[in-house]
């Protein structure tokens, strides 16, 4: 009929089989760290900016850049010649404004790669640099990329370094106040609001459209949860491009605004997690947005203006882990409304498609930088047990062998020269791992053979993570997600390093946990 169907152990082929439902691409999964089950969660709140809606990176970020540049050039700075590196930054990275570097840092927060300007620093430099440090991003010289956002500003700040080396810029300056230069034009960029006109005007450029997001949305709010919309954007650039992204793929006769249990613009997070402010009502009058105080209860369908994380769970009679809150930014969505309100927390890595792609492209190549490195571990053994036979026979202490000594030093040196041949098949190998996805920094998620600092945020504030809003769709609004064992270095392992307590130990195959009862 054009179904699978599979039949559990033991059961008898007369009784009723349930159909094999099909899980999502491996890039489109929802991936746990710590158990969900969205039948608890009874509102689900939404960023909107590569939340709900995802722009062309290249695009948004790209123009986003010349507004800085140009702003540059107005100020008098030789920079009109700039032009933006889509390549030269990728969120999680860290900018040392003391230095003027571009730094990867692993969950540790040791440095594994930087650039200082758009130039990589050369071992001995890096380690000068960096051996005794430990980034600690509670300290004011470091400033993480959290979000797409923050590209722009990288790639001009590092290009700038360059000029700045140059003695090519206006000064006295160092890297700190060159650093806070780029950023006080691009929040003036934001500020005036041209970039966002031009989106507004011609969104098919800059947005790529999702028609499943509409729907996954519909499942939850047909399934009983409140939804909620929470954004920084302004009410002129939300309602728009919400218009622009939802109506066409809703109901007919159905718009955004009705989608939505509550909608709040100008939330001003993180701050909307944890203080209190003000909240107005957005009153649309002859084609003007205006602002009312409020008063009374929140209403379906009418913009709110500013407001609180605690009068929002005041309205629904809802606090803590019954609320689900889904957004990009690291600190801003996921971190403080974990922290602060130990809200349930997923976070959108919209680069982590490509990441799992290029991951399983490369698992061919993977494996066999394995199959080496297990056989130099193997090689470098032996070769540890002959130089230890030889020490002690020199020395005249401890247990000795029988081996002629002769023998034992032809030996080494054999060993010595099947190292050597096996770095050089290694080296090339190993070299296509780091530059996976990016020629500078490589993966997301990692940094040499560990996680990336930005791995260590997720792991630590994010619930469950994904690559955007519509993957929602093939878990369902009751869905049960459960987390992976943890696994330590002291654990067995399968070829590969696969830990033997993640495979077969009941948590569900693949990132999505089935669809069952708590």
């Amino acid at each position: 009929m054009g179904i699978d169907f599979w039949r559990r152990p033991g059961q008898s082929l007369g009784l009723p089989m349930r159909p094999h439902i099909p899980g999502p691409p491996p890039e489109r999964g929802l991936f746990c760290n710590r158990t969900l089950n969205m039948r608890a969660i009874k509102a689900v709140g939404y960023d909107m900016d590569y939340t709900l809606i995802h722009y062309r990176v290249e695009a948004w970020e790209r123009r986003a850049y010349e507004y800085i540049r140009d702003r540059l050039v107005e100020q008098g700075w030789p920079v009109a010649d700039l032009t933006f590196d889509p390549m030269l930054a990728i969120r999680g990275l860290i900018i040392d404004t003391a230095t003027g570097n571009l730094l990867k840092a692993n969950r540790f927060g040791f440095v594994k790669k930087a650039l200082h300007g758009t130039r990589p620093l050369e071992f001995e430099a890096q380690r000068e640099a960096y051996a005794r440090i430990v980034v600690d991003l509670s300290e004011r010289r470091w400033v993480f990329l959290n979000t797409l956002f923050s590209l722009s500003e990288a790639c001009i700040y590092a290009q700038l370094v360059d000029r700045l080396d140059a003695g090519q810029l206006p000064g006295p300056m160092g890297y700190a106040d060159l650093y806070e230069h780029v950023r006080k034009n691009l929040d003036a960029t934001h500020m005036q609001g041209r970039l966002k006109a031009e989106i507004i005007a011609d969104p098919e450029r800059y947005v790529l459209d999702d028609p499943e997001t509409p729907l996954a949305l519909l499942d939850q709010k047909n399934a009983g949860k409140k939804l909620l919309l929470i954004t920084n954007s302004e009410w002129a650039y939300t309602e728009p491009m919400m218009h622009f992204a939802f109506d066409r793929h809703l109901p007919a006769g159905m718009t955004w605004r009705q989608l939505f249990d509550v909608v709040i613009v100008s939330a001003r997070k993180p701050e909307f997690f944890t203080t209190r402010s003000a909240l107005f009502d957005v009153v649309e009058v002859g084609g003007e947005a205006l602002l009312r105080p409020h008063a009374g209860p929140l209403k379906a369908g009418t913009p709110y203006f500013g407001g609180s994380a605690l009068e929002l769970e005041r309205h629904l009679g809802m606090s803590g882990d019954e609320i689900l809150y889904v957004g990009d930014h690291m600190f801003g969505d996921v971190h403080v409304s974990k922290n602060v309100l130990r809200w349930r927390t997923a976070l959108i890595l919209r680069e982590l498609e490509d990441e799992v792609r290029a991951i399983a492209a490369f698992r061919a190549t993977e494996l066999r930088l394995g199959e080496r490195m297990e056989r130099k571990e193997r090689l470098e053994a032996e070769s540890c047990q002959v130089r230890l036979e030889l020490q002690r026979r020199r020395h005249q202490y401890g247990p000795r062998g029988t081996t002629p000594e002769t023998e034992l030093v032809a030996r080494l040196a054999e060993l010595r020269t099947e190292l050597e041949a096996l770095d050089a098949e290694i080296g090339p190998l190993a070299r296509a791992a780091t530059e996976l996805s990016n020629p500078h920094w490589g993966l997301l998620t990692r940094a040499g053979n560990d996680k990336s600092h930005l791995a260590r945020q997720v792991e630590r504030y994010a619930d469950i993570y994904t690559s955007r809003v519509s993957n929602f769709l093939f878990a369902t609004p009751f869905v049960y997600l459960r987390s992976p064992r943890g696994s330590l270095p002291h654990d067995p392992s399968l070829p590969g390093g696969t830990p033997v307590f993640n495979v077969g130990d009941g948590a569900g195959a693949g990132p999505i946990g089935p669809d069952s009862a708590e």
